[in-house]
């Protein structure tokens, strides 16, 4: 069946960096908390195997160190078995003809020292500032605490050079390219947002820096992830500054089922794809088939814990369209 003249801007390809991608359609990162103690499994390949008709795939947000996050199956990449466990997945994606991009992540003051891992890694919570973030729940400790008032990171090129080990680390896993975390209130926002002031060419720096030696190992495929708006562990604007400016941002986002218009028109160049390749697989093959996009999302499983059962459920069990 032809791809519908309105929607083949979609389906040609585009290079990215030194990447070539089939498809202008791209798999958000979406962090699952599948990875057991921090290790990918046989079951995260399955899933990212399933969905590697994207034209690129951008993975779940990946530790560079051992962190006491609020995300207690979050995957690391600082070891020689998580290497090991993504190289898996990497491969199994590009055998199916599919390319991914890790991105990189460090929580900074989003951690807490009574988290396991935190405890395991004996380092302070760091930050660019001794401020703690206001909110927090760190639901598999006891009394659920918020965050903790951070320490200032004495030197921040030790953590530029923790990002610059994941990344060779994602190059032995054979990844294809970097997606830099510096969005949602973590480390590289905090920096951004230091409260002591400055000027924003020293807000930008620790930003600049991380990128320059993710450049070494990765070259032209190297992307970072921004939510200069979001006001997501306590940084950004005023809530009702933000809820209004999002609400009519969704809402004009909802009419666009028209991301081929978009590319052919030049104003993007794809689209990134994020509940709804949880919901579908067969995203691509459904769109190029006119298929509907109709499963129903599974929120109670979109991330899970140790005693949430069966950790395929709501994970790799949704089903496909009929051909």
């Amino acid at each position: 069946m032809p791809v519908a003249e309105n929607l083949q801007p979609l389906f040609t390809p585009l290079k990215l960096g030194d990447v070539t991608i089939k498809n202008r359609f791209t798999m958000s990162p979406l962090t699952r908390n599948r990875a057991e103690n921090t290790y990918p499994t046989d079951l995260m390949r399955e899933y990212y195997v399933q969905r590697a008709d994207a034209g690129l795939i951008v993975s779940e947000g990946i530790l560079i160190v051992r962190q006491g996050t609020e995300w207690p199956h979050a995957p690391g990449i600082w070891d020689d078995k998580q290497v090991e466990g993504w190289k898996k997945i990497v491969d199994g994606v590009h055998e199916v003809g599919g390319k991914i991009y890790a991105q990189l992540w460090h929580v900074g003051r989003a951690a807490h020292p009574d988290m396991p891992q935190q405890k395991l890694a004996g380092t302070p919570v760091y930050a660019p500032s001794a401020i703690s973030a206001r909110g927090g729940k760190f639901r598999i400790l006891p009394g659920i605490p918020g965050y903790v008032t951070p320490t200032e990171i004495d030197d921040p090129r030790k953590i530029i050079a923790e990002f610059k080990q994941a990344a060779i680390n994602a190059k032995r896993a054979g990844f294809d390219g970097i997606e830099l975390h510096g969005a949602n209130g973590y480390l590289l926002l905090q920096q951004t947002h230091r409260r002591w002031g400055g000027s924003k060419e020293n807000r930008a720096r620790f930003a600049f820096e991380t990128i320059k030696v993710l450049q070494e190992v990765y070259g032209k495929n190297v992307s970072v992830k921004a939510t200069p708006a979001g006001g997501f562990n306590d940084i950004g604007m005023p809530l009702e500054e933000t809820l209004d400016t999002y609400k009519y941002y969704f809402a004009e986002l909802d009419k666009l089922e028209e991301g081929a218009k978009l590319i052919a028109s030049g104003e993007v160049d794809a689209i990134g794809i994020g509940l709804n390749f949880i919901m579908h697989p067969d995203l691509v093959k459904r769109v190029e088939h006119g298929k509907p996009l109709d499963n129903a999302p599974d929120m109670q499983h979109l991330q899970t814990n140790k005693d949430s059962g069966d950790w395929s459920t709501g994970y790799t069990d949704y089903p496909l369209a009929v051909y």
